[in-house]
């Protein structure tokens, strides 16, 4: 089971306790609920405040109806250990992310988004054009633009979840540009003001500067960016070599290997707080990670590749296609090549 099975799971346990007595015929089972990886300091990995949404209807405390959730999914394969703790917060315990199976996840993810693309405008269409041309705010330049960016990034994200703009609301709270950065597009680019205007959360005023420009470290942007073209590059050097992607056990990352489980959440978590500042940070991370991976990717020296090469390979190309579909979210480009 990886973290994103355990939203579809807590519904299933919830469904099958109303089907069964354990909780009144009147309780209201949700679509989908939000699972996120628990703070630091919390207990267990993963987190969902599930059970005291369902309560409300239940008519029982949060508590119960938590400990009655639990119980079942407790006995879910691949489940090591539910525990409730606080008013009635569902705390879990998974297994070891398996490589394969996040492999598998990343390429589902990808056909998702592109489908969901529909060509270049995907990527263009937040700096085209106010949301109402008839309102005067958001014909402005400082007050308008970073609240279309903002907007159309949110409603990608809930499309990428299943909704539909309609689910976002028109009045979206939006912080300006500064006016001093009412340029910010032709300073420093289509791409990189995106990505400065979507790091912040949305109420708070964004912050532009050179390090948007550099092509080293200092720049999260250009990270995040060359980790993609870096997995892209690992794949070509690889079909030089005579070998390819084949998915496989791989157990010398394990950072990589959480990130990419924990991608699904993030996303679900991004579109159902509005809040595409979580994508940029988780983004960045991943991107740490790969960075930090992908020096033990190819044979070295006399090294031929081997099983471990070819697995350690499909887990690069995967994380670079999630970097990339993240950044088409955000509405930002991906180049190959850096």
């Amino acid at each position: 089971m990886t973290p994103a099975d355990l939203s579809p799971c807590v519904v299933r346990a919830v469904r099958r306790a109303v089907a069964d007595g354990e909780l009144g015929v009147g309780t209201v089972v949700p679509e989908r609920v939000v699972v996120e990886r628990t703070r630091p300091g919390g207990v267990g990995e993963y987190a969902t405040p599930a059970a005291l949404a369902v309560a409300r209807s239940a008519g029982r405390p949060p508590r119960d109806v938590a400990g009655v959730l639990a119980a079942r999914l407790g006995a879910e394969p691949g489940i090591e250990r539910v525990e409730v703790t606080g008013p009635g917060f569902l705390n879990f315990v998974l297994p070891a992310p398996a490589a394969p199976a996040l492999v598998a996840q990343a390429i589902v993810l990808d056909i998702a988004i592109r489908d969901m693309r529909g060509g270049a405008a995907f990527l263009r269409d937040d700096l085209d054009g106010p949301d109402d041309p008839d309102d005067p705010e958001d014909a402005d330049t400082a007050a308008g633009l970073r609240r279309r960016v903002v907007r159309r990034c949110v409603q990608r994200l809930v499309r990428a979840q299943g909704g539909s703009e309609q689910d976002v609301p028109a009045d979206l709270p939006v912080a300006p540009l500064a006016r001093r950065d009412a340029d910010a597009v032709r300073r420093y680019g289509a791409d990189a003001a995106c990505w400065a205007m979507l790091a912040v959360p949305a109420r708070e005023t964004p912050a532009f500067s050179d390090v948007l420009l550099h092509q080293g470290e200092a720049s999260e942007f250009f990270r995040v960016r060359y980790a993609y073209s870096r997995s892209r590059a690992l794949v070509r050097n690889a079909g030089q070599l005579g070998f390819h992607p084949e998915a496989g056990e791989v157990d010398d990352a394990p950072a990589l290997l959480r990130l990419l489980a924990d991608h699904p959440l993030v996303l679900e978590a991004a579109a159902h707080h509005r809040a595409p500042e979580r994508l940029v940070r988780h983004l960045v991370e991943l991107a740490d990670a790969l960075l930090d991976f992908h020096h033990r990717v190819l044979p070295q020296g006399d090294e031929k590749p081997s099983a471990a090469h070819r697995a350690r390979l499909a887990l690069a190309e995967a994380a670079g296609t999630v970097l990339a579909g993240g950044l088409a979210l955000l509405g930002t480009d991906a180049p190959e090549r850096l």
